[in-house]
Parts: structure tokens; sequence; C-alpha cells
């Protein structure tokens, strides 16, 4: 459980609004959409309601905010999300860690945001500051003009 969670809260937490906005893009899919989530993401199709964004085929240019848990689970994730190659995946931004330094190599660009992106409750009310910032992983030229438009931090080639 990380700093900002409290004993018996959800584990869900989405992304904000202001992220979406400021990317100014449509996605296909959000491949790891949460159950019962907001609607606010601009894509076409969530992968969601009991659908497991793992266990089927991706198309188009892909959002993934997948589970923060586990570095086994951000593996698989990024994974497949590198083998489908167009998309913008958000993800903690621990440098240090083995699967970061494996799958972040991987991106085409990087968008380190700036300040720790608070994110919203299932409630729709906002939470505290997680411990760790937040990356997004660029994959494609669509991703990558996103990430250089967004102003949402320090962009970084890899």
């Amino acid at each position: 459980m990380a700093a900002y969670e409290k004993a018996g809260e959800s584990n869900e937490w989405y992304t904000p609004k202001f992220i979406f906005d400021a990317l100014g893009c449509r996605f296909d899919q959000d491949v790891a959409a949460p159950r019962g989530g907001p609607r606010y993401v601009p894509c076409d199709r969530w992968l969601d309601d009991g659908v497991n964004g793992l266990d089927v085929d991706w198309f188009g240019f892909v959002w993934m905010n997948p589970p923060f848990g586990h570095q086994r689970h951000k593996r698989m994730w990024l994974k497949k999300f590198f083998e489908h190659g167009n998309g913008i995946a958000l993800v903690p931004d621990r440098t240090s860690a083995p699967w970061f330094q494996e799958y972040a190599v991987k991106a085409d660009l990087i968008c380190f945001l700036s300040g720790k992106v608070k994110y919203e409750r299932p409630d729709g009310s906002i939470g505290g500051s997680p411990g760790t910032g937040t990356v997004l992983l660029g994959a494609g030229d669509r991703a990558v003009g996103a990430l250089l438009r967004c102003r949402l931090g320090m962009v970084v080639s890899v």
C-alpha cells in the first residue's frame, strides 16, 4: 500500500482529466479502463467490465494506465504495450526500478510530468499526492506529437 492510501480504501485511482485535455488527442482504445470508471478518457472503446486488456487484441492508438501494483503486472502490461507500438502509457517514474529501466528505453519519447499527479477516486474526489512522480511513455508518431505539444513536463527522447 502506498503512503497516500489508507487501509480499507479502494486502490482504484483514475487519471485526471487535465492530462487528456493537455494531450489534445483521441484514442481508439483505453486498454486498461477501470470498471465503472470515468468516461472522460477521449477514446472510442474502453476495455473494462470484466474484459482483461491483456487477454484481447488491441487496435489503433491506445491509452494505457495499467494497475500500479506489483512489478510483474507492470511488466506484463508494458510488454504488450510496446509490442503493440502505438499509444501512450502512464506509469510511475520509478527510474531505478528494473521494470522501468527495462521498458522506458523502448519508448519513442518520455514525458516526466511536472509535480506529483493527484489521481481521482471512484467517488470523484481528488486523492493525496503519491510518493512518486508519473511519466507518460510514448510509442509511435501520434504519441510523440501529443507528448511534444502537451506541456505537461520535461520531455526526453530515448
